[in-house]
């Protein structure tokens, strides 16, 4: 059995059941107080979830190892997925809606778990991040299971800067190609926020949150 993530709330077990439920999934190098800090942002009456990433990286905290080119190796990404899994599948039991929202690498942590367990999750929110490749021969391939999502595609957000510093042009491209094959994909681009957030973002986000709810509803 895995053990159960590190995980932050902005509110009291008794206020949770019948809300929408925000998981948030921080960047390289962060933790999870980064992102739980934008909830006064969004939608209010949702319960927000800010997950801890397994492993240290710096002052912060990595879901998975990356090297200086951002490569890494879908095994290490697959047992990040899994410490999240268990958890998220008894806690979603509650909640009216299950959101998955990252930024940056955890990004690529929202949409592979999203992708092992569609069934669970109503949308990704992504922002400034990326979408794991997976070839067909990959040891991890079965994991991913992305033909379910070509019969009912995911809804998604993807928020970035066309300029953004961090995330290289390969893994933007196979992250558009990924997503118009596998998702209902709403994408705008923010200049000037190079790797990062800003205002008119999380407005959007926050529209869009709201949105999949009546939707779904």
């Amino acid at each position: 059995m895995q053990q159960a993530p590190h995980v932050i709330w902005n509110n009291e077990p008794q206020d949770r059941a019948g809300t929408p439920l925000v998981v948030m999934f921080h960047g390289y190098g962060s933790y999870e107080e980064d992102l739980m800090a934008l909830s006064f942002a969004l939608p209010q009456g949702y319960t927000y979830a800010s997950v801890r990433a397994p492993q240290r990286a710096g002052m912060g905290f990595q879901w998975f190892p990356l090297a200086a080119d951002l490569a890494f190796t879908t095994d290490a990404v697959v047992a990040a997925a899994e410490s999240v899994i268990e958890w998220l599948r008894e806690e979603s039991q509650q909640h009216t809606h299950v959101f998955l929202l990252g930024f940056s690498q955890g990004m690529a942590m929202a949409t592979t778990v999203a992708r092992h367990v569609p069934e669970l999750v109503d949308a990704v929110v992504g922002m400034s991040g990326f979408v794991i490749p997976v070839a067909p021969d990959d040891a991890q391939a079965d994991f991913f299971r992305d033909d379910r999502l070509r019969a009912e595609p995911l809804r998604m957000f993807w928020g970035r800067d066309p300029e953004d510093p961090v995330i290289t042009s390969v893994l933007v491209d196979g992250t558009a190609e990924w997503a118009n094959d596998h998702t209902q994909l709403t994408k705008i681009q923010y200049r000037g926020i190079g790797h990062g957030v800003c205002p008119e973002e999380l407005a959007h986000i926050k529209e869009y949150l709201q949105a999949a709810v009546d939707a779904t509803s």
